[in-house]
């Protein structure tokens, strides 16, 4: 089994979860899954978490392949996506870690992975951290083929809403999704997260701590 290297190695700061942990809410798999089919094929989820992505994708009837660099009670654990050798599915559907380049390494690894496989890639990213100049020539090369922009999603570090250093909607998320031999540009749909959002909060609030009597 693969173990944690330097190039996946998280950072800490005071405002940033460790292994960057931000649970995906799963309105956000949901509307996905609304105008998009995987159903030809397995899934691999290769930052599942506790397994926020990969539980809808399998309630929602699709063979799903789960790993993580992190052990966090789901999936395989220690598996590390970015010396991976081979895909562990057709399609690789995730939220990947985005400091340090992260998220531009895991697009360039699943990309080459579904090039032999003939499957979809589908992230979810900032879009705001996709606006960069740094970006612009590998994105125009590689385009996605549709990019649905969420109407409202927040991820909070460690799925704990009052733990996040800043406030909720600073970020758009955007689900970027690669199809096999597209050609041309990219399409931008939107598409409404909040309609499978459940009447239950999609994240937990940090308890409060309780005294305890001597």
């Amino acid at each position: 089994m693969d173990q944690p290297t330097n190039k996946t190695r998280r950072w800490r700061s005071p405002n940033r979860a460790a292994w960057d942990f931000y649970p995906t809410p799963p309105e956000a798999t949901k509307a996905l899954l609304s105008v998009e089919d995987f159903s030809d094929g397995s899934v691999w989820e290769p930052a599942c978490g506790d397994g926020a992505i990969a539980k809808v994708l399998a309630d929602a009837g699709l063979v799903v392949n789960a790993t993580d660099l992190i052990n966090r009670g789901y999936g395989l654990a220690g598996f590390d996506f970015l010396n991976a050798a081979s895909a562990s599915g057709k399609h690789i559907i995730t939220n990947p870690p985005y400091g340090r380049g992260l998220a531009d390494a895991f697009v360039r690894q699943a990309l080459t992975f579904t090039r032999a496989t003939g499957g979809k890639v589908a992230m979810l990213l900032d879009l705001r951290s996709r606006c960069h100049p740094l970006r612009h020539e590998r994105w125009a090369k590689t385009p996605p083929a549709v990019v649905y922009a969420l109407d409202e999603l927040s991820c909070y570090p460690n799925g704990v809403a009052t733990k996040a250093g800043y406030k909720p909607g600073r970020q758009r998320f955007v689900w970027c999704v690669w199809m096999p031999d597209h050609h041309g540009p990219t399409q931008l749909r939107w598409l409404a997260a909040t309609q499978f959002k459940d009447t239950a909060p999609a994240v937990k609030a940090e308890e409060p701590q309780r005294e305890v009597a001597a």
